[in-house]
């Protein structure tokens, strides 16, 4: 990377919009829309028509005939070599700088002291920082007892977690005898290895709270429980059947895993 990463097309607004409408003539050939551009690119139908008409002459694009328009090889190679003085102007400011003033909240898993190497590490769902050497190490921004929130700067690495499972029970509406036909049997047994219980609509909830459990979860449950098993914990949620086919498309959406289960006794 260049030692000032403000090359050309960063410092000057007229070869940014050259680069971008270079771009959109690429994605869109050969019969381009300046009117589109225009709009997309906040300048007007003019401007952008005189783009057209520069990068043409030297040599980036081609006409061929009216309105059709193509970007030569010489174009492509231009794109490119910008493309890349992006991409690597990007990459510095996520791995050189960004990091260095994003600061992590976690939770001290024993008395740190400001400038304390630490690793980074999930539990439980929370982020953990300590003076025990992870995948993901990072340094403490001030002093913190252990239990508190500490903050943690730099950070390095790839924070180990391994993603929780999701338990989907089916409870039908009221229509079809809703909570007072689930087996507290068959709940309480999925439930007993939760660390989140969570309900999606009334009689899910109702199927809970008769078996003596209030769920963690009710409203914002669908979100809540991707979320927490995101972080590693293992749900329970108890859906209502009518709710059930979207939500597992969401969890497939997320990559999660999950069983499903029938809680009505056959």
């Amino acid at each position: 990377m260049p030692d000032d990463p403000l090359t050309n097309i960063l410092r000057s607004k007229r070869e940014t919009t050259r680069f971008q409408v270079l771009v959109e003539v690429a994605e869109h050939q050969p019969s381009i829309r300046q009117q589109e551009i225009a709009e997309k690119l906040g300048v007007t139908p003019q401007a952008i028509s005189e783009y057209v008409r520069d990068l043409a002459e030297e040599g980036y694009i081609s006409a061929e005939g009216r309105g059709r328009y193509y970007v030569t090889h010489k174009g492509v190679e231009w794109v490119l070599n910008n493309a890349e003085i992006l991409e690597s102007y990007a990459r510095h400011v996520r791995r050189d700088i960004i990091h260095q003033v994003v600061t992590w909240p976690a939770i001290a898993d024993s008395d740190l002291k400001a400038g304390d190497s630490v690793g980074v590490y999930m539990k439980s769902g929370w982020l953990y920082a300590g003076k025990r050497p992870q995948t993901a190490m990072g340094m403490v921004t001030a002093d913190a007892s252990e239990g508190m929130d500490v903050g943690v700067a730099r950070l390095a690495g790839i924070i180990e977690h391994t993603e929780g499972k999701v338990d989907v029970a089916k409870v039908p509406r009221i229509e079809r005898g809703g909570s007072k036909m689930v087996s507290m049997e068959k709940f309480l047994s999925l439930a007993k290895n939760a660390d989140i219980i969570a309900a999606v609509g009334l009689e899910a909830y109702l199927a809970c709270k008769n078996s003596g459990i209030k769920p963690d979860m009710f409203f914002g449950a669908r979100e809540g429980t991707v979320e927490a098993a995101f972080h590693g914990m293992r749900c329970l949620i108890l859906v209502v059947d009518e709710e059930f086919t979207d939500f597992l498309k969401r969890l497939e959406t997320g990559g999660l895993s999950y069983t499903i289960h029938e809680l009505v006794n056959e």
